[in-house]
């Protein structure tokens, strides 16, 4: 599967951004989807899981509440909606894709990963 994200850019703190996420070679449903972010000098971390289907999502502890995740298998595209950002959300976010649901806490690693988008809140 082949994952092209989009939507990163500049946003003030406490702005919003929605981050998007197109895959094609696969089929869809047959992943789980999930968003990391990368940060200088720092390790990939996850941030948000979700299932096929959308009924079972993870969240990174510095994510939940601000940031939704979210699927549409009609359009084969998966969503990152960012609120309340904060200058330490500033990072490449990334989009990845495998076949067994995990949760943030695992430190999992897809198999499958898009090339990244830059997010950068300013303060």
């Amino acid at each position: 599967v082949q994952l092209q994200a989009s939507g990163g850019g500049l946003v003030q703190a406490g702005g919003s951004l929605r981050l998007s996420c197109a895959a094609s070679g696969g089929t869809f449903t047959s992943y789980v989807m999930g968003w990391f972010r990368q940060a200088p000098g720092e390790d990939r971390e996850c941030v948000g899981v979700i299932s096929w289907n959308g009924d079972s999502t993870s969240y990174a502890g510095s994510a939940e509440g601000r940031f939704t995740i979210s699927r549409d298998n009609a359009k084969n595209t998966v969503y990152l909606e960012m609120n309340s950002l904060k200058p330490e959300d500033t990072a490449t976010y990334y989009c990845s894709a495998d076949r067994p649901f995990y949760t943030c806490g695992e430190n999992y690693r897809p198999d499958y990963w898009g090339q990244g988008t830059q997010v950068t809140v300013s303060s």
